[in-house]
């Protein structure tokens, strides 16, 4: 059973209780005739209350029928007579009258005292409303965290894709051959740990990915895990930072602790400016300090963990002149790899592997594609192939042709086509120069 059935069972037990008690209440309260005490003291002068139970707020007792009518009215005699028992039972609030005593002895009523028992009353007015209140709580602690509400506010937000389950390999990546290259030593420790450990080796704790937005390092990071076949953790640093102090910190414990278990593995932390900014930057209230602490917490983890288990720390910026520099000295992320926007080629690579999934008609030119878009990035250039697949669609044709590239080039460049103002208006003269 799963924490969401686990939880929905709980609060169906909860709800089946109350409901029972409210249950058990009605009923008790449906067998008991409820009596006026200008009544009831009528019945005991007249000698047809056999016995009676006071309590603090209430008497209860049974009742003698005979000859009610005549004592009674009408309609009050008519309800008692109609509950079918000679002795039906009787509740009447109980009055502040000094004389009850005195008046139950003469007409020799058996009377006794009784505590009143308050546990519905105080369910009612106190358990109930704390655990409704309970029950709106915990809903907003599960809804401001999707992972499990309050035993889960620690715990680490990051996806686990095992082994094979990113679907992405360095067949998948292209324009940025050297970082790829760079990237493979990692991929070769992973896979063949002890060629390194035999001569003393240790392989980088950290490696960070520079470049501009778009440029693929997510999509390199994968990869890396990918060829490695090892489980691979992702989450974004914004991931950590919560309202609660201290919440980030345990966060980042759970993840090391989750990695270290099925090491050899690698944690990825997207957007790491957004956890490692310099410490002595920024004066936000509150955010700062527990943004500060879980940077600390991470500066120990990545101090404490020892390689030679394959746990890798792999992240990425596109400002890492921001970062803090205890992050960027040896020891932590000490190795850099920049990945630069693609030349002429790697543009034309990286269009063929954006273009493996798209029908392309013969007249289709990826090298003046390419010649045409300098300094686009990765995103750019498969935005540019969805966009021409798009047009083609549009047009229903059977495939992809160079039109709808040049097409989809100039809306990426330009954006979108303004026909209404591509007339050009007529220009009158003015009246002086007639």
């Amino acid at each position: 059973m799963d924490q969401k059935q686990r939880s929905l069972s709980i609060w169906t037990i909860w709800m089946a209780v109350v409901g029972l008690l409210l249950l058990q209440s009605l009923l008790v309260g449906m067998r008991e005739e409820k009596l006026p005490y200008s009544d009831f003291k009528v019945l005991v002068r007249a000698g047809r209350v056999s016995d009676v139970m006071i309590e603090e707020r209430r008497i209860l007792g049974t009742l003698d029928t005979t000859g009610m009518a005549s004592l009674l009215t009408p309609e009050r005699a008519d309800v008692l007579r109609r509950s079918g028992k000679a002795r039906p039972a009787f509740v009447t609030t109980r009055v502040d009258d000094p004389k009850l005593i005195e008046e139950l002895e003469t007409a020799q009523v058996e009377y006794a005292g009784r505590v009143e028992n308050t546990w519905m009353t105080v369910l009612l007015s106190w358990v109930l409303p704390m655990l409704l209140l309970f029950a709106l709580w915990s809903w907003m602690l599960r809804r401001f965290s999707p992972r499990g509400g309050l035993m889960a506010i620690g715990k680490s937000k990051a996806k686990v894709y095992v082994q094979e389950s990113t679907g992405v390999t360095f067949n998948d990546v292209a324009g940025i051959e050297e970082a790829k290259a760079e990237l493979m030593e990692i991929v070769d420790f992973l896979r063949n740990p002890d060629r390194y450990r035999r001569l003393g080796g240790n392989i980088p704790k950290g490696v960070l990915l520079l470049g501009a937005p778009g440029t693929g390092k997510t999509l390199l990071a994968r990869a890396v895990a990918g060829e490695a076949k090892v489980p691979f953790f992702s989450l974004s640093g914004s991931d950590f930072v919560e309202m609660f102090v201290g919440v980030g910190a345990a966060r980042v414990r759970d993840l090391f602790v989750q990695a270290q278990a099925v090491a050899p593995a690698i944690i990825f932390i997207d957007e790491l400016d957004a956890l490692g900014r310099m410490r002595s930057a920024g004066s936000i209230v509150g955010g700062h300090e527990e943004r500060e602490q879980t940077l600390n917490q991470l500066l120990s983890e990545m101090d404490g963990f020892d390689t030679q288990k394959g746990l890798i720390i792999m992240s990425a910026t596109n400002r890492p002149e921001i970062l803090d520099p205890a992050l960027l000295r040896p020891g932590r992320f000490d190795r850099k790899v920049v990945i630069d926007r693609p030349d002429v080629k790697g543009r034309e690579a990286i269009l063929r592997v954006h273009a493996r999934r798209v029908t392309l008609a013969p007249d289709v030119d990826l090298a003046s594609v390419a010649a045409r878009t300098p300094g686009f990035v990765g995103a750019d250039l498969a935005n540019i192939v969805n966009e021409a697949a798009l047009r083609a669609a549009r047009m229903e044709k059977g495939a992809v042709d160079m039109t709808d590239f040049e097409e989809a080039v100039e809306r990426v460049v330009a954006g979108i086509e303004r026909k209404s103002q591509s007339t050009k208006r007529r220009c009158r003269r003015p009246a002086y120069a007639r």
